[in-house]
């Protein structure tokens, strides 16, 4: 991880289960079960649910036409890292599942997201759109595949198992976004950041037709 000017400030959502508090930090319990105004989590053209799986809690995004996610209320994020494990499916089209950040409203925000369907695919083309980073509304997948091919998606290697749980880091520094997947030492995805926006809301996100499972959900803020 990239070292920080100063010690960072440290906000732990853990879905379900409270954090350990210690020097320096913020500890958020958000429970996505309450899913009305004025709870931790603010769902967007979703359903959430939390789930216990091997006595970890994990919340789950429900399947649906468009984006949707779920916004972690009263957070702001600008640089540093966003860590979590997640899970989507190996079905072609049906499985876009990430992070959203430096948000400003429903439709303005940055993501980095994976497309698991493609991470063993035995089409070269296919698995090189493993991991994808855009900035709605303006910068979409598509504009990106047409007018930058290979530029802001790339697989993911080692590929993780489609089907199962990974984990991903998300560093945002800089002007820059790098991601890395499970112990891999090196990012799957460095690109710059194409919105100029200095920060915002953070939150899961999952794509049109799709749905996820999250879990240990870490968020490292640099001041």
């Amino acid at each position: 991880m990239p070292g920080a000017r100063c010690a960072p400030v440290l906000i732990s959502a853990v879905l379900g289960a409270v954090a350990p508090a210690a020097a320096q930090q913020r500890v958020i319990q958000p429970d996505l079960g309450q899913v009305t105004e004025g709870a931790q989590w603010r769902v967007v053209n979703r359903v959430a649910t939390v789930l216990a799986e091997d006595g970890k809690p994990v919340a789950r995004l429900s399947e649906a036409l468009l984006s949707g996610f779920a916004r972690l209320e009263g957070v702001e994020f600008d640089q540093g890292v966003i860590e979590f494990a997640v899970r989507g499916k190996n079905v072609p089209q049906r499985s876009f599942v990430g992070v959203a950040f430096h948000g400003v409203d429903d439709e303005t925000y940055d993501a980095v997201y994976f497309r698991p369907f493609n991470f063993m695919s035995g089409d070269s083309t296919r698995r090189s759109h493993g991991v994808q980073y855009v900035a709605h509304p303006t910068f979409t997948w598509q504009k990106l595949r047409t007018e930058h091919p290979g530029e802001y998606e790339q697989p993911v290697d080692p590929a993780p198992d489609p089907d199962g749980w990974f984990h991903a880091r998300v560093v945002v520094e800089d002007g820059t976004v790098s991601v890395f997947v499970n112990e891999a030492t090196a990012p799957s995805l460095v690109v710059g950041q194409l919105s100029d926006r200095a920060g915002g809301w953070v939150g899961l996100w999952v794509g049109s037709g799709s749905g996820g499972d999250f879990a240990d959900l870490r968020i490292t803020r640099r001041e």
